[in-house]
């Protein structure tokens, strides 16, 4: 009996083995299901944690933000264009707190290549242009 011992709990152990490894299999693949769900609400709950949405389905404008544009001659095609293709400055962004409370500088040239920096504010499905500033250039404006 001394001699089998051993074996026997070789053999137990080899057992138990195999039936965890079964088990961590079968968790593994089980993927959970979400059923009726919109994808209206996952695509917002996408941004959220991605980060800015490119494509708004609306773009507010601040008073602040319209002085500069009109002073500064950039329309709102121009945001637009910024907003899709421009490059996101993480120094100058604040991005710390809740969603909504978020800022992004991105930077980009417009139309006539002037180099711009334009905070962006997304909340929900919405981004609100903040102020748009000019890199290359002062300009005298009264915006306050």
């Amino acid at each position: 009996m001394k001699k089998a011992l051993p074996l026997i709990l070789l053999v137990v152990l080899a057992v138990i083995a195999l039936s965890l490894k079964q088990c961590n299999n079968i968790t593994n693949d089980v993927r959970p299901t979400i059923k009726n769900k919109k994808q209206t609400d996952t695509t917002q709950q996408d941004y959220s944690k991605r980060g800015l949405n490119r494509n708004p389905s609306h773009i507010n404008y601040s008073k602040h933000a319209r002085c500069r544009m009109d002073c500064r001659h950039i329309d709102e095609a121009e945001v637009k264009q910024i907003l899709r293709e421009g490059k996101i400055n993480y120094t100058k962004s604040e991005l710390k707190g809740e969603d909504c409370k978020k800022k992004y500088a991105v930077e980009g040239n417009t139309k006539d290549d002037q180099k711009v920096r334009i905070i962006f504010a997304p909340c929900a499905d919405e981004v609100t242009v903040v102020t748009v500033i000019d890199l290359g250039k002062e300009w005298v404006c009264d915006c306050e």
